[in-house]
């Protein structure tokens, strides 16, 4: 289950890599540029919340004996997948701010 970490890492670095080289060649980021990320991360974390909640749901079905085991499974595998990838980007921006905090000025 590294993998996708890794993919989030290497996704990560790549932008680094771009925005450096964005950086060196005089190229001005676009307006409003901040809104976009946000955006995007507020809708990664609300398909993750869907996701779990999914699984939730499939859980207390096959409990009630209305759901297929195998259901179960792939939704509860899915959830766990969704809060890794949550956590992993979680983390990788936590350690962004710090590196930031440490640049001197």
């Amino acid at each position: 289950m590294a993998a996708p970490i890794q993919n989030i890492a290497n996704a990560v670095s790549a932008y680094a890599n771009a925005a450096t080289k964005a950086a060196g060649a005089g190229i001005e980021p676009r307006d409003g540029g901040g809104g976009d990320f946000a955006e995007l991360v507020k809708g990664a974390i609300r398909e993750a919340k869907a996701i779990g909640e999914r699984s939730e749901q499939l859980s207390i079905s096959a409990v009630n004996n209305k759901a297929d085991l195998s259901q179960v499974v792939t939704a509860v595998a899915e959830a766990e997948l969704a809060l890794q990838t949550v956590t992993a980007v979680r983390d990788k921006v936590i350690e962004a701010y710090k590196q930031i905090v440490r640049m001197p000025i």
